[in-house]
């Protein structure tokens, strides 16, 4: 199973890498395989390749989502644990 997940572009380094928000955390990565990219831009980032770019309103949906997930195992977590 592979999983693909949306980040925000936080700055353009040249023509194939940038630095990406992943969660909070600044990471570059690979963006040769996009055209017209610019900051603020959401992108699919899979191992560390941009894949194509997504329409931002998808991409806070979809990081919403993963929000609550998170917040979900961790009650999950607190609960077990007690």
């Amino acid at each position: 199973m592979c999983l693909a997940i949306p980040v925000r572009i936080e700055q353009l380094l040249d023509d194939e890498t940038a630095l990406a928000d992943i969660g909070g955390v600044r990471k570059e990565i690979n963006v040769a395989l996009i055209d017209d990219l610019a900051v603020g831009d959401y992108v699919i980032l899979h191992v560390g390749y941009a894949l194509n770019k997504i329409d931002p309103e998808e991409a806070e949906k979809t990081l919403a989502l993963f929000a609550e997930l998170d917040e979900h195992a961790r009650r999950e977590a607190l609960d077990a644990a007690l």
